[in-house]
């Protein structure tokens, strides 16, 4: 019933901008006269799981939840806001990232971020929860997979997230297939394509998609034995933690993962560069955690564990951190901290050409625009916003976070310099 006036209610509505799909099948089922028995029935499943797929917080079977959606009647679009793949009613609202002047803000301020865009195609992220759903058979291509996951890297690395997002599935499908060899580098190729997934499901907002693949990852992490790999999977698994709210959690992960590498006795500079790496990541952990003691001495500790390594890595080098990155590092441990001067501060000598990808020169401008906002700095944060859209437009438009800083210079400080074109690139109203 698509066009059933019940879906037009409130209440639909705001369910589905809780990201509740459970709760919009209870509802459906409710409005056609149904029972658990009934549906169940009707979708060859047990009462018990329809009564669990109901009250579920998170998603753990998409390809049932979908189904059931489709039983009861939900319209395509309100599930699609509910899995959080299509924009919500203008007439919703949700609080979004905080900015300055947090107690003044108004309804303008709270309004939901996915009232003006979807994180990214609709398509191509129902595609990637079905494949972290149930893995996909491989494609034709003959591409080697270390190949397939640098091309895959390298569009990550040049902040081409939705052409990402629309290969992961081939790539998972594959990486699954190789695996079956039950070769340990086999193994740990399957672990970086989860890994690589959660990365760019991060970026686009998408944490409950990314958490299924980082658990992934650090499993087929485990099963190659590498503690690199391993690493590389916790620190994925911990920013998604971190984005749920699950600090705590995330400070722990990171803690284990740091003392495995530290454990290889960091002989070589690879392992030297993960030491590094972990050690940032959890700075910028325990600062979003409120922790400024650990937060500001992981900080130092990891500038002391980066000050030999190259200022140019080695291509396909897994950890690829530099001493300016480090630096970058605090530009955000200082921001989470709320203290824009010092991030400001941590950041004054960095330029976009100590950073060899459009990723992290777009993230410099970003990190910077957070501390000109943080310190109630419009024309600032929208002079490194543009900088950021223009060279990684996908920094701004796709990620939530950012987004809301330049829909917010759009309604508050239009008339400010560059918003014009900053609104443009962001695909933001003004």
């Amino acid at each position: 019933m698509p066009h059933d006036p019940f879906w037009n209610s409130h209440q639909a509505r705001e369910v589905a901008v809780r990201h509740r799909p459970g709760a919009l099948v209870r509802m459906g089922r409710h409005h056609r006269g149904w029972t658990l028995a009934d549906l169940g029935q009707r979708l060859g499943c047990s009462v018990a799981t329809v009564s669990r797929l109901e009250r579920a917080v998170r998603i753990g079977d998409l390809v049932l939840t979908r189904r059931a959606a489709q039983m009861v009647g939900v319209p395509s679009s309100l599930l699609a806001t509910s899995l959080g793949l299509a924009a919500a009613s203008p007439t919703t609202a949700t609080t979004v990232a905080a900015g300055p002047r947090a107690a003044e803000e108004d309804s303008m301020r709270r309004r939901t971020l996915l009232a003006t865009a979807a994180a990214g195609p609709a398509a191509a992220l129902l595609a990637v929860d079905d494949a972290l759903a149930v893995p996909p058979q491989p494609t034709a291509d003959a591409e080697p997979l270390a190949q397939a996951l640098a091309r895959a890297r390298a569009l990550y690395d040049h902040g081409s997230y939705r052409p990402l997002l629309a290969g992961l599935p081939g790539l998972l499908g594959n990486a699954h297939h190789a695996a079956r060899s039950r070769r340990d580098l086999d193994h740990a190729h399957l672990s970086a394509a989860y890994a690589l997934a959660a990365a760019v499901l991060v970026k686009v907002g998408r944490y409950a998609p990314a958490r299924l693949a980082a658990d992934r990852a650090t499993t087929y992490a485990h099963v190659c034995g590498s503690a690199l790999a391993g690493a590389a999977a916790a620190r994925e698994l911990a920013i998604v933690l971190r984005h749920q709210d699950r600090g705590e959690a995330a400070r722990q992960l990171m803690a284990r993962a740091t003392a495995d590498v530290e454990a290889t006795g960091l002989r070589t500079e690879a392992q030297a560069a993960a030491y590094a790496q972990m050690l940032a990541t959890s700075a910028y952990t325990a600062a979003r955690s409120g922790d400024r003691t650990t937060a500001l001495a992981m900080t130092d500790e990891a500038r002391r564990a980066a000050r030999h390594l190259p200022d140019a890595p080695p291509a396909g080098r897994l950890f690829p951190i530099t001493p300016a990155a480090v630096d970058l590092y605090a530009v955000g441990v200082h921001w989470a901290l709320g203290d824009a001067g010092a991030a400001l501060e941590a950041g004054k000598n960095l330029h976009p050409g100590q950073f060899p990808t459009a990723e992290r020169r777009a993230r410099m401008h970003t990190d910077l625009a957070r501390a000109w906002w943080q310190w109630d700095r419009p024309a600032q944060a929208a002079h490194e916003l543009l900088a950021a859209a223009r060279v990684s437009p996908a920094e701004v438009r796709d990620r939530p976070a950012i987004r809301a800083i330049a829909q917010d210079l759009a309604a508050r400080h239009p008339r400010v310099e560059d918003v014009r074109e900053l609104a443009a690139a962001a695909h933001v109203a003004f």
